[in-house]
């Protein structure tokens, strides 16, 4: 799910496990060309780790992605992928958040939903096997750590294992889920509905109470504006589902119908 981020690759492999080479990618304002790499230290990856993260895979798979893969850092912030731009690789979630979103051409935010550790990104799958830009950007929402597959393999890992292929189907399913969720909120939800659910899956995917984030932030992300979801956090609070204070939200009890 990379753009042009196929510069310093640096690894050694043997048949059990893959030593990389780990650097900290930093991304410039408008594109997601790599600026600068900061190599942070050499580790190794066992076949068993990537089973442990994507338990669905059997030896021969996780063996197979981790000598023709790649490990790769994220900042929290940084851009992984913007609309419009190539895929080279697609990627798979060791650990952090990435969260996935659609903008327009006036820069407005429309969120779809986030990726978790053990999670692919259906999107890239779909445009690299196509040959597609990409129609999403991806950006970390935390500090992230993802196995980058370079696309050229994938069409190999879809005929010669199955594990894959499954894998990619359930990957399809759960996003396709995911954004019929989001659209059914829009469709078919006053803006209050809509905003105690995006609380509530906020609550569910960062595993805490407290969210930082601004109303203007809540409102890029729901196609709102500023004062309406204000007003809208003001009755929450004297309702007392949550507690709202600068850039912090803090969850006491939520009910979603």
């Amino acid at each position: 799910m990379f753009a042009n981020a196929d510069t310093a690759k640096t690894w050694n492999f043997n048949f059990k496990s893959v030593t990389v080479k780990s650097y900290y990618v930093s991304s410039m304002q408008g594109q997601a060309a790599i600026n600068s790499f900061k190599f942070d230290k050499t580790f190794v990856m066992q076949t068993e780790e990537i089973k442990n993260i994507f338990p669905s895979f059997d030896n021969k798979l996780a063996e197979e992605i981790a000598s023709k893969s790649e490990i790769r850092k994220f900042k929290q912030g940084d851009i992984l992928m913007r609309t419009g731009q190539n895929f080279r690789s697609t990627m798979l979630l060791v650990s952090g958040l990435i969260k996935i979103f659609r903008e327009d051409e006036e820069g407005n935010e429309f969120f779809m939903y986030y990726l978790q550790p053990g999670q692919a990104c259906a999107l890239s799958m779909i445009c690299a096997a196509k040959h597609e830009t990409s129609e999403i950007t991806a950006k970390a929402a935390e500090d992230t750590e993802v196995i980058a597959m370079p696309i050229e393999y994938m069409d190999n890992l879809m005929l010669n294992y199955k594990n894959w292929y499954y894998f990619v189907l359930e990957t399809y399913r759960s996003r396709f889920e995911e954004v019929l969720q989001t659209i059914d909120h829009i469709a078919f939800r006053n803006m209050d509905e809509r905003l105690l659910f995006y609380l509530k899956r906020q609550q569910e995917t960062l595993k805490t109470n407290i969210l930082t984030i601004s109303n203007t932030e809540i409102a890029q992300e729901l196609n709102s504006s500023r004062e309406v979801i204000s007003r809208l956090m003001r009755k929450l609070a004297d309702k007392g589902f949550i507690k709202s204070s600068r850039n912090q939200i803090e969850i006491i009890s939520l009910e979603i119908k």
